[in-house]
């Protein structure tokens, strides 16, 4: 009997061990966390924005006419003067050789006139006829020398309105558009496609008045595109324009920032952000490490450990990021902890 007892208190120590010892590795297995840090420095103020072209043309016909060509489409690289569209141009055609004809007949009456005219002279010199007839020979040499000049005159007009039928690029883009396509009846005012300039862009933002601190010309401004890669998310530029009018509507004037030639990935109507430098010095700014961020579809949040341990998602709203770390503009506040690992606090069931 002593020793089935020994062999029971043996085996019940065995299973309170095994029962003990996840509780003592949860125990153990507190989740990291860091402070959010409190940071000084010049205030900067983010302004969503638009990347638009300064060169974008709404290409339309200056005649109707049905489009019997389109050689280009959207995102074609096109050159100076290259043929984007061609209409219907057989009427035009016709009025172009009608008007040549009639150029012809009166170069023909031009030169019976002036025969008539000099051998009248000649005649008028040696007194064999009057003074009105000669006048009369004169006055019909005038007459058909200005209409000569009016056909010449009518037969060019026809010439360019028959280069109205072939649509040129007028300089070197990138179709953005095109909204029409073969067989449409094209009409003035009407837009065929849409070119613009990929080597002059821009971003506009709309600032409130009371945002604007004067003169950029000698700060720094910060572009942000959150849509491309990391390395090409930030760009730096040495000052901005900011249009003299302000919108009664809303208060705020729209400035823009002129962006570097031949930069990659940025595309009109691309979304982006102008980060104004502010005048107020020593703002308290809050910082995380930029590893502790949760993106799921279209939240950004932050595990933020609460009074109990318990780590709980929480939505923020972030500023900049530079070496390793990104500002928190909402959403914590300074000497709160987050979550080192979201993984590990997304998995936390306590």
């Amino acid at each position: 009997m002593r020793s089935i007892s020994r062999h029971g208190t043996a085996l019940a120590a065995a299973l309170m061990a095994l029962l003990a010892a996840p509780l003592a590795q949860a125990a153990s297995s507190e989740l990291t966390s860091v402070a959010v840090q409190s940071g000084g420095g010049s205030s900067a103020a983010g302004f969503d924005g638009t990347v638009e072209a300064v060169r974008q043309t709404v290409i339309a016909a200056q005649v109707p006419g049905a489009v019997v060509a389109l050689t280009v489409k959207a995102g074609d690289t096109v050159k100076e003067g290259q043929v984007l569209a061609r209409i219907d141009a057989r009427e035009a055609a016709q009025n172009s050789a009608a008007s040549q004809a009639q150029v012809q007949a009166a170069r023909a009456a031009l030169d019976v006139a002036t025969k008539d005219y000099q051998r009248q002279k000649h005649l008028y010199e040696k007194e064999y006829i009057s003074q009105a007839a000669f006048e009369r020979a004169e006055a019909q040499f005038h007459a058909t020398s200005a209409q000569l000049s009016a056909q010449i005159a009518q037969a060019s007009a026809a010439h360019i309105q028959s280069d109205f039928f072939v649509i040129k690029a007028p300089y070197a883009g990138v179709v953005a558009d095109v909204p029409a396509v073969q067989g449409d009846m094209a009409m003035p005012g009407k837009p065929l496609l849409t070119l613009y300039d990929p080597s002059a862009l821009r971003v506009s933002a709309s600032v409130p008045q009371t945002a604007l601190s004067g003169s950029y010309a000698e700060r720094q401004v910060k572009v942000e595109f959150p849509g491309l890669p990391a390395e090409q998310q930030w760009l730096t530029r040495p000052s901005v324009q900011v249009l003299p009018t302000i919108d009664a509507a809303t208060h705020s004037a729209q400035v823009r920032v002129d962006l570097p030639a031949g930069i990659k990935g940025v595309a009109p109507g691309m979304f982006a952000r102008v980060w104004l430098p502010g005048s107020t010095a020593g703002a308290a700014h809050l910082y995380v490490p930029a590893t502790v961020v949760v993106r799921r579809a279209e939240m950004t949040g932050l595990y933020v450990i609460d009074a109990t341990g318990h780590p709980l998602l929480r939505q923020v709203r972030l500023g900049s990021a530079q070496n390793g770390t990104v500002e928190v503009l909402a959403g914590v506040a300074s000497g709160e902890r987050v979550a080192l690992d979201p993984q590990a606090a997304a998995k936390d069931k306590r």
